[in-house]
């Protein structure tokens, strides 16, 4: 871009980034409903979606120098939001995680925030909705080059976001992704894959249903993961979670909590008294997300469910009586 058309944009884009700030709350002392600093929700937020994180990774990522970011832990761990374990790989190190009194309140966080974002863009038309996420997602990634003194080449991790609905080519994605992974991982072949395609096909077509959704983890252009709530066929205001899957390219990233956290504030929003899922046994770290927000195994017995003798697994989370209670967002 020619240097005076860059001078050109610097002052809008200046005045557009204080409006910004000024709008979303940031000028104010806490944020986002709550009575925390701004860097303490957005600690909140890393944490959570990234269990086992690191004061010093929270440091990189929040932007925040070390004697910063250690003082706002102590409060967070004072207060019984977060827990301090020793890292098992790095005696010098230790892990942060959210306690459940920190889970309830980054569960409010998110409401607070996806009502914020959603009041704001339901009026707008689809295609300005996608040019503010694309815009946001430049610039947020320059801004982070430019600190960091990166060059955009040597990017090579996709910039992921998660977002809700139905999307073009949703299906073939998700059964594209399900087969990378469990071909390869189980064996899985064709009856897997009809199998799946059929249940989602069904699913995906009762998408415009307000207690069904779906999330997607995207870069803009592709499906990186994906994760559907049907609340509609288990009946007796019960959820069924369905197709949680992440890109291998992703896995240990974050993002399948993050997909799972939509999910699970989705199902506490509606007030689903019970969310359930089926699986198989061996997949540890799904396992170990699954626990982490309240998911119990409920059963365990042999089946062919999925076309071959595997232990199956019933997975039952019952509503919290201090889930956040909000009205649903209607379409």
């Amino acid at each position: 871009m020619a240097s005076s058309t860059i001078l050109s944009l610097v002052s809008s884009i200046r005045d557009a980034s204080r409006k910004l700030v000024r709008e979303l709350g940031f000028m104010s002392s806490t944020l986002a409903g709550t009575d925390l600093h701004a860097s303490a929700v957005h600690a909140l937020i890393e944490i959570g979606s990234n269990d086992g994180s690191t004061a010093s990774a929270l440091c990189n990522t929040l932007n925040l120098e070390k004697s910063s970011v250690s003082r706002m832990l102590r409060k967070l761990i004072q207060t019984g939001e977060v827990v301090e374990k020793q890292s098992p790989s790095d005696a010098r190190e230790k892990t942060l995680s959210l306690t459940p009194k920190g889970l309830e309140t980054l569960a409010k966080i998110n409401i607070f925030a996806e009502e914020q974002v959603f009041k704001t863009i339901s009026t707008l038309p689809s295609s300005s909705a996608m040019k503010i996420l694309e815009g946001l997602q430049i610039y947020a990634s320059s801004l982070r080059t430019q600190r960091l003194g990166e060059t955009e080449t040597r990017q090579t991790t996709p910039n992921i976001v998660v977002v809700s609905g139905y999307r073009p080519g949703l299906l073939g994605d998700t059964l594209r992704i399900h087969m990378q992974y469990y071909a390869h991982s189980v064996g899985f072949g064709s009856y897997f894959e009809s199998t799946l395609a059929t249940s989602l096909g069904e699913l995906v077509a009762r998408l415009d249903s307000p207690k069904n959704e779906v999330w997607v983890a995207t870069d803009g252009d592709k499906i990186y993961g994906t994760i559907f709530i049907d609340g509609q066929h288990l009946g007796d205001n019960k959820a069924h979670l369905r197709a949680f899957i992440v890109d291998d390219s992703l896995r240990g990233c974050g993002t399948g909590r993050k997909l799972l956290q939509k999910a699970m504030d989705f199902v506490d929003r509606w007030e689903f008294s019970e969310t359930q899922l089926w699986t198989f046994k061996g997949l540890d770290a799904a396992r170990h997300l699954y626990e982490s927000t309240g998911f119990v195994l409920e059963d365990e017995l042999s089946g062919k469910r999925w076309g071959r003798e595997m232990i199956e697994q019933h997975w039952i989370r019952k509503r919290s009586t201090s889930s956040p209670s909000v009205r649903p967002i209607q379409p």
